[in-house]
């Protein structure tokens, strides 16, 4: 073999480099195409077939349903990228965690770490519900869970079932429900709600619904449902919402055949297939959630908008009025106390101009609240009131008024000056009143007078009540009282004739206010309806009951009137205007007129509320009857969708786009044709 010279070993290094390069470029190419490729398949328009491919699970470590298991650290690893989505709603961990158990996704893995200490002989359940979606499209993987056993197996049974509002049966999303084991009798199972955390757990979805997985066959359990605003899962404070359940159960499974429909497109089927599975019960439990009367009170926020009055506001109905010690004003300041309708808020009117028109009001406001051990005591706040809108900035804002409608006369009169002068409206301040309802009535109505301050008195010669007959006014009875709710309300009551024009007339200066003011003349119209502008709705309950109340609603679920069934289960709802109604009623337990709550300690369940399942439409000279059996239609089927506020959450669907992308090349194929 003959050596090479230095000039041929020149040329075939550079051969080879030159070789090298020409590797380099097309692996370069090569990565470039497949790098544009990909891009093209993500966005498509159009790289290729759509990825509708959901995520599907290769591993896991430990493996799923594992027994003997005592790792905390999980690792679920997937065929591509995946993401969790609201992870904090959907992901639930069961047993229930007392330090929150770390979940995340990490590229093809979702990766769990538990802190709590394993418990023996249990089945733990990881829920991921449908919170897992590939990376790239968000194709979801479907209800998902990953379990596994610190004993020798693992429990597989499931129960199901709705937590509803108990006042209105609307569904309640998110709200914790869970499982004690128990074998005990007793409604409310030796206080473990107050003590001890769920055996199991699970969280409701937009349709008030929860499956509870990882239950044990052949053990007694009782169901609750807990608003955990504390996240210690134990029933532990007053404005938490719960419900419990005083049937004690065992989970069960027995083969089943379901019809599942086969899809051609988004509006025609292909056929119905039968599909087998495993039917888990009980799966109809329902839980009627409530909060328990005397919640939690305290002061929430004051307000002063304008000199005469100012507004207290807490978080629950104030029984005992609170206290006014003045500061830089003597003793309480004789206000004048108007409560809410609810007596939650509390209004004082200042009838003393001079301290009205103070700009700050110094005093010690003494209120009871509910300290940390539930109890109501006495506490005394020292507050400043500055009013938002002063009483020197009031005058200054009337004196535009006044200058402005001067200039306005003077343009009036310059364009016309046979025009007669006419007062200042802005000079004097007069009285104001409301009247509800204004329009057309009801036989059945009477009309609310609210006044723009409290009254301290009203001259009963000055108020006139007439009724129309032919085509003159003539006295009628009436009644003209106030109202126990505020100093600012009166009720007239009358004899309302079908078809009959009224009117009521106040005299001028005849109404006195608290704060000095006093009325222009007040003239007020009403109009009572015709018979045959109205309809009636005759309505049959069974089982008959002279406790049940029944309520007629309107479409946003707002009550418009009640009646007590009869002895024969029988209620009258006339002078109805043309409409469509719906109905709810309750069990009057206590006798009380009104829906009254449950109580944990005692036991003591919410009365029990149903719903008519349909709305009654109710025409002009029409009679309807319903009957209404209150266990036909099961409780979570009751309301109708119109009146529910509370949703069902968007199903997640795999988007079958390829099938579209095929319809369209193929038009275009034909097009080019």
């Amino acid at each position: 073999m003959k050596l090479r010279t230095t000039f041929q070993r020149k040329i075939c290094a550079g051969r080879e480099l030159s070789e090298r390069g020409h590797g380099l470029f097309h692996l370069f190419y090569l990565l470039f195409f497949l790098v544009v490729s990909a891009c093209a398949n993500m966005g498509n328009p159009d790289g290729g077939p759509y990825d509708d491919t959901p995520p599907k699970v290769v591993s896991a470590l430990p493996a799923n349903q594992a027994t003997h298991n005592d790792k905390k650290k999980i690792s679920i690893l997937f065929d591509e990228y995946v993401k969790i989505e609201n992870a904090s709603e959907k992901v639930v961990v069961s047993p229930p965690q007392e330090e929150m158990a770390n979940v995340r996704a990490d590229g093809k893995r979702i990766k769990i770490e538990l802190f709590d200490t394993l418990r023996p002989n249990t089945t733990y359940t990881i829920d991921f519900s449908d919170a897992i979606v590939d990376n790239n499209e968000s194709n979801p993987m479907g209800n998902f869970t990953y379990s596994f056993s610190t004993g020798n197996e693992i429990d597989t049974m499931e129960v199901s079932g709705y937590v509803l509002n108990a006042a209105d049966l609307e569904p309640i999303k998110g709200i914790l429900v869970g499982l004690y084991e128990t074998n005990s009798d007793s409604i409310v199972p030796d206080s473990f709600f107050r003590v001890r955390p769920f055996d199991r757990v699970s969280r409701t979805n937009g349709s008030g619904r929860f499956v509870i997985k990882g239950v044990a066959r052949n053990r007694s359990y009782r169901a609750f449902a807990l608003q955990d605003m504390d996240n210690n899962f134990v029933f532990s404070q007053k404005s938490e919402m719960l419900a419990f359940d005083s049937l004690l159960f065992q989970s069960t499974c027995k083969p089943d055949i379901r019809l599942d429909t086969i899809w051609r497109d988004s509006t025609h089927y292909d056929s119905i297939m039968p599909v087998r599975y495993t039917h888990f019960q009980p799966d109809d439990i329902v839980l009627r959630a409530f909060l328990e009367a005397g919640q939690d009170l305290h002061l929430l926020k004051n307000e002063r908008e304008v000199p005469e009055k100012f507004t207290m506001y807490f978080t629950a109905p104030v029984d005992t009025l609170p206290r006014i010690s003045g500061i830089n004003f003597e003793g309480d300041g004789n206000f004048i106390i108007e409560p809410s309708q609810k007596g939650d808020t509390i209004t004082y009117w200042i009838p003393d101009t001079t301290l009205a028109y103070q700009d700050t009001l110094y005093f010690e406001y003494t209120y009871l609240d509910t300290d940390t051990l539930s109890q109501l005591v006495w506490k005394t706040d020292t507050l400043n009131l500055v009013p938002k809108t002063t009483h020197a900035k009031q005058l200054e804002e009337l004196q535009k008024e006044i200058e402005k409608w001067e200039k306005e006369q003077k343009k009036k009169q310059k364009r016309n000056k046979n025009l007669p002068p006419e007062e200042n409206p802005y000079l004097v301040s007069y009285l104001t009143m409301d009247c509800k309802p204004s329009g057309p009535i009801d036989p059945i109505q009477f009309p609310l007078l609210t006044f723009s301050e409290p009254i301290d008195s009203i001259v009963p010669s000055a108020i006139h009540f007439q009724v129309k007959v032919d085509t003159l006014w003539q006295d009628a009875p009436y009644e003209l009282l106030p109202s126990e709710l505020s100093p600012r309300l009166f009720q007239l009551f009358a004899e309302w004739e079908l078809g009959q024009q009224y009117q009521l007339i106040i005299d001028s200066a005849m109404v006195h206010g608290s704060l000095g003011h006093t009325n222009q003349t007040i003239k007020q119209d009403f109009r009572v309806r015709k018979e045959e502008e109205y309809g009636t709705l005759f309505i049959h309950l069974q089982p008959a009951d002279t406790s049940i109340i029944v309520e007629l609603l309107n479409g946003s679920d707002k009550v418009l009137r009640s009646e007590r069934a009869d002895a024969k289960g029988y209620v009258t709802f006339d002078y109805l205007k043309p409409s469509d109604y719906y109905m709810r009623c309750f069990v009057d337990a206590d006798g009380n007129g009104a829906w009254s709550t449950g109580e944990y300690d005692s036991a003591r369940k919410p009365e029990t509320v149903h719903y008519f399942h349909k709305a009654m439409p109710v025409k002009a000279q029409w009679e309807v009857s319903e009957d209404w059996d209150l266990n036909g239609v099961p409780a979570m089927k009751q309301k109708p969708m119109k009146l529910v506020k509370q949703k069902p959450d968007k199903e997640k669907k795999t988007r079958d786009r390829n099938k579209e992308r095929e319809e369209k090349l193929r038009k275009e194929r034909q097009q080019r044709r």
